[in-house]
């Protein structure tokens, strides 16, 4: 077997000038680094309490401010009718001009009466025939009850007739036992008082048939009745037709577009119609709210009526009054929006249906409340706080309580006082404690 001898070598020694040079090198190592965690620190923004930051402030105020939903909406007529004639027909006259303000009772259109003049003649003539065949009817049941009425009579003569004649016929067959008169003059009486019994029976049988001529008498009366009544509707269906071929305005409103000429032939129910009116005194503006604003809606609603504005666009007149009517009962699931209505009395006109206004909902006035603008509101992990300039023009943080915003403006229910300043710009630099200087 083989062995290696392993030399284990001493250390070097290093002469004098390397040991001064590595000294030097070790030195500038450490210096460097010194210089560089000092370069790194001083690179670090550093607030300087002593210097002071340049801010924009405003005072805190109370005051009465409006509680508001602003939105845009879309005019609607108030209610919208197209005119269709329900007869067919020439058309004789148009009795207004397209896009003239018409009123309620105005006549719009007339067609062509002759025919329908013609039919109300001839149901007027089947009308008088059946009321000539319901006054016969009831004659011959008066005529039909007088007979009832004599055969009864009759009857009740030769009732007694009869009567008489029985008791006769049996006083002479008791005076025949007798021996007091013949037998032939006892069969005389008989055979009377058998006549008289077949008379009796007779008018019963006349006063069955004078009854049931009453009951065929009443059918009759009955039947023309019911074609009186017939040709009544016939003459009231024709009067109405008649009626058809004047066409007044149904509403106040305006007209739109003239469908159908003068001359030309018109069917009843025509799709296309004859014109539209729209009635835009009063009239509607459409206009949705988003969802999260339904319960202060329900809140103010349940205190009255609430108002609404209408500004038009590019228009420097002042705000169209109205009064919120409708509020839809199902949200719009696609834009989270539900629907409302305001009512304008619109009596100069200034609103026309498809017009694109804006939106006022005024809610209520909340009076006597902290306000400020809603750009001096910062957000902590605590919750929103506000920056306050004190005399001594240093900044504390504040927190505050916030309510509604109106406009640019935020209410404040709790954390500050009127006269107050909060700095409304700068607030990126400061810090509690920082010295600020305000500039406007």
């Amino acid at each position: 077997m083989m062995t290696k001898n392993i030399i284990i070598k001493p250390p070097p020694k290093f002469t004098p000038l390397q040991k001064a040079s590595l000294g030097l090198l070790i030195l500038g190592i450490v210096c460097f680094s010194s210089w560089a965690i000092l370069g790194k620190r001083s690179t670090q923004p550093k607030i300087d309490n002593h210097k002071a930051i340049p801010v924009v402030v405003t005072n805190v105020t109370e005051a009465t401010v409006p509680l508001e939903i602003r939105s845009t909406g879309t005019v609607e007529a108030y209610s919208t009718v197209s005119i269709k004639s329900l007869v067919d027909g020439q058309l004789m006259g148009v009795y207004f001009q397209q896009g003239q303000q018409v009123k309620k009772g105005q006549l719009l259109f007339k067609i062509d009466p002759t025919p329908f003049q013609a039919d109300l003649a001839q149901a007027i003539a089947k009308q008088v025939q059946a009321q000539a065949q319901v006054q016969q009817a009831i004659a011959n049941l008066q005529q039909a009850s007088d007979q009832v009425t004599q055969a009864k009579a009759t009857r009740t003569r030769d009732a007694a007739q009869a009567r008489n004649a029985d008791t006769e016929a049996q006083r002479y067959t008791h005076l025949f036992q007798q021996g007091a008169v013949t037998q032939e003059q006892a069969q005389q009486y008989h055979t009377s008082a058998d006549a008289d019994e077949a008379t009796v029976a007779a008018d019963q049988s006349a006063i069955r048939e004078a009854i049931a001529a009453v009951g065929s008498a009443k059918a009759n009366v009955q039947n023309a009745q019911a074609n009186l009544k017939a040709a009544d509707a016939a003459v009231k269906s024709a009067k109405t037709q008649l009626a058809y071929t004047t066409i007044y305005a149904p509403i106040n409103g305006q007209t739109g577009d003239l469908q159908v000429d003068q001359g030309n032939l018109v069917k009843a129910n025509d799709t296309s119609g004859l014109v539209v009116i729209n009635q835009t005194h009063p009239a509607y503006v459409s206009f949705s709210i988003p969802q999260q604003q339904l319960p202060t809606l329900k809140k103010y609603m349940a205190t009255g009526k609430l108002e609404v504005d209408a500004l038009v666009p590019n228009n420097s007149a002042q705000p169209i009054k109205g009064e919120l009517t409708f509020v839809d009962n199902t949200l719009d699931a696609t834009t989270g929006t539900i629907q409302l209505k305001a009512t304008f009395s619109n009596t100069k006109r200034q609103l026309s249906p498809g017009e694109f206004v804006d939106v006022v909902l005024k809610l209520a006035q909340l009076p006597n409340v902290i306000i400020v603008p809603s750009q001096a509101l910062q957000t902590g992990q605590n919750g929103q706080y506000v920056f306050v300039v004190k005399p001594d023009k240093t900044v504390a943080a504040r927190p505050v309580k916030v309510g509604d915003t109106v406009g640019n403006e935020t209410v404040i229910n709790q954390g500050l006082q009127p006269g107050e300043q909060v700095v409304t710009d700068g607030q990126f630099n400061l810090a509690p404690g920082v010295s600020v200087a305000i500039h406007q």
